[in-house]
């Protein structure tokens, strides 16, 4: 059998880019195919691919039936794209493209695709939040979830590092809250430095409370992530977060991704806000 992945989402979420880095790792892309093809279209391919990608969104319609039956039957994975109302509003006044969802405002049609496309989001693997990603992070993060793959898959973790005050990031799985560490932002020779930079880790890592708190992670982590596996999760997404996603939860996100690469699990890191 081909490795299958369905690519869907908001419109103005980033499906051409992801289609066009899956392209890039080896994938047979076929874009915009009526749902009720996807079965018939990986027969017709008969094993030609060893991995198929199909793009399917609102400018078939609002129904999914279809492609919620496709998805009992293959084995496919469903990438599910994502960006907050007012991102997704944005990018579509910059670009002057109509919406194909047709509601008298833009704003209507947002709001009735996002609910035509609420049951898919609920059962996708893995969810991308695009509104605070470039089309470059947003290529990496896709090559990372798809790259490099043969055999069976090991459970692939994301570790994400964000600012309370900028909002959850939508793909978290787990959310862990580091505020109750010291602020280096407190300190005005850390204040404009990140918790990339070794005098904030320091910082941050050389603390009691902070060892305790890791030690609780990797304990938690490593019970809950073996059987996330087990029951057919493929992708965990641990947020981590701190007042403004430049220090505290940084350098914590650093310090648990490498735990992870360490231990042999596929984990990518990426700070949300820490540009911000």
């Amino acid at each position: 059998m081909a490795e299958l992945v369905v690519i869907t989402g908001m419109s103005g979420a980033g499906r051409s880019t992801a289609s066009n880095a899956l392209e890039d790792l080896g994938f047979f892309v076929v874009d915009n195919l009526p749902v009720a093809l996807i079965t018939e279209a990986v027969e017709w391919d008969g094993g030609r691919h060893e991995r198929l990608a199909f793009v399917v969104d609102t400018r078939g319609g609002l129904s999914f039936e279809a492609l919620e039956s496709a998805l009992d039957e293959l084995d496919a994975t469903l990438l599910f794209l994502d960006a907050e109302d007012d991102v997704l509003v944005a990018r579509f006044k910059e670009s002057r493209r109509p919406h194909p969802v047709d509601r008298p405002t833009l704003v209507e049609s947002i709001a009735a695709e996002r609910v035509a496309l609420d049951g898919l989001r609920e059962r996708a693997h893995l969810v991308l939040d695009t509104g605070t990603r470039t089309v470059h992070d947003l290529r990496a993060a896709v090559q990372a979830a798809f790259g490099n793959r043969s055999g069976p898959q090991a459970l692939r973790v994301q570790v994400v590092s964000f600012g309370f005050k900028h909002g959850l990031p939508a793909e978290a799985d787990m959310v862990l809250d580091v505020r109750f560490l010291p602020n280096p932002h407190w300190e005005p020779g850390l204040r404009h430095l990140t918790g990339v930079d070794e005098p904030v880790r320091a910082y941050v890592l050389e603390r009691e409370d902070t060892a305790a708190f890791l030690d609780g992670t990797r304990e938690l982590l490593g019970f809950l992530l073996p059987r996330y596996a087990a029951e057919g999760k493929a992708y965990f997404t641990l947020a981590i977060g701190c007042t403004g996603g430049h220090h505290r939860s940084v350098a914590i996100a650093e310090e648990v991704g490498r735990w992870l690469g360490d231990r042999g699990v596929p984990a990518t890191i990426s700070h949300r806000d820490i540009a911000r």
